[in-house]
């Protein structure tokens, strides 16, 4: 059977649709106490579930940055599509199996309607790159705000702690040395290569670097390129994806003001709140991305979630709460991006 867009759209909707299915129907909680949960939330659910307009607007803002430098001066596309496919691709991130599978090739496939295959593929590409490289400064600098928060009193450092804080602070740095090669050379054809070597996927991983060798190495030049000549368009697009996080964690932090943890108030109270939700978001979203094969990281993220309140000194409950949210959040972006996929509203 020939795939056409068309099909391959429809293919990604009922995926969604599915997958929001599956999340409401593995909740932990019943119908009674999630609704309790959602009361307790009352008015503060608004800037909770409000603040990813924000979020996804950085995130297109840095993606389309991506574009600029990855495309010829006459190709243009509008910032609202942008947007568009920004909020529908991490509704598929987050619905699919290994982040990614249903979000990226989505973007590709639109994307390629407005600037080529090529073009698409590479944008697409290196904007997944870096996304997940703000991820890696983020979780690494968040490493130095512990640090600040332990020499302020507020934060314990043991011997446990310390081993491993220096364990990831040295995967990082060479996580950074993997990414500064991977933006020098391209990485296209070398993720190719390493899914080779993931049991079941030799056959097909050889197969596409077959038939689309041409393709792949002309995406490497045009990752590099990106990365080489338009070091405005890359730092721009590297440090709003950054932000993005920062901005994220206001959603933890109206959580804890929702249970008026707020360090004694004031400005210096908020601040430090505001610093404890960034390392919430720090190492949930790190637990998360190291299990991200999970459809929607069901347990995985509220287990980080948990645990890591649970660290900052703070009751099982606010964890508990705060995963639950975090989950119905997801659920309602999830249909927004679905229901996008099939209006042309933004375009």
């Amino acid at each position: 059977m020939k795939w056409t867009k068309k099909k391959l759209n429809n293919l990604f909707f009922f995926i969604g649709i599915a997958a929001v299915v599956v999340m409401m129907l593995t909740f932990d909680v019943s119908f009674v106490e999630l609704w309790d949960h959602l009361c307790h939330a009352g008015y503060w659910l608004v800037p909770i579930i409000g603040v990813w307009v924000i979020i996804y607007a950085i995130n297109a803002w840095s993606w389309q940055w991506v574009i600029k430098g990855n495309t010829n001066e006459d190709e243009h596309v509008s910032f609202w599509r942008i947007y568009k496919l920004t909020i529908t691709g991490y509704a598929l991130n987050y619905a699919t199996p290994v982040g990614g599978l249903g979000g990226e090739p989505y973007r590709i496939m639109e994307l390629s309607k407005d600037i080529g295959k090529e073009r698409a593929s590479s944008s697409v590409i290196l904007y997944a790159m870096m996304h997940i490289f703000a991820h890696f400064w983020f979780w690494f600098l968040s490493i130095f705000i512990y640090l600040a928060l332990v020499m302020v009193g507020d934060l314990p450092l043991d011997t446990t702690v310390t081993i491993l804080l220096s364990g990831i602070g040295v995967l990082f740095v060479l996580a950074f040395i993997f990414f500064a090669r991977g933006f020098k050379r391209g990485m296209a054809v070398r993720a190719l290569r390493w899914i080779a070597k993931i049991p079941g996927l030799k056959g097909w991983s050889r197969r596409i670097q077959d038939r689309h060798s041409a393709l792949l190495h002309k995406i490497d030049r045009q990752i590099a390129e990106l990365y080489k000549h338009h070091k405005l368009a890359f730092y721009n697009s590297l440090i709003l994806e950054y932000f993005s996080r920062v901005v994220q964690s206001a959603e933890f932090f109206f959580m804890l003001l929702l249970f008026d943890i707020d360090c004694g108030g004031g400005w210096s109270g908020l601040t430090l709140t505001y610093l404890h939700s960034i390392l919430i978001l720090s190492f949930t979203s790190f637990v998360a991305n190291l299990i991200g094969f999970l459809p929607m990281q069901l347990g995985v993220q509220e287990g980080g979630i948990v645990v890591s309140t649970a660290a900052l000194g703070l009751k099982p409950a606010v964890g508990i709460f705060e995963s639950i949210i975090c989950r119905v959040r997801e659920i309602i972006w999830i249909l927004i991006g679905i229901l996008l996929m099939r209006t042309d509203k933004y375009e």
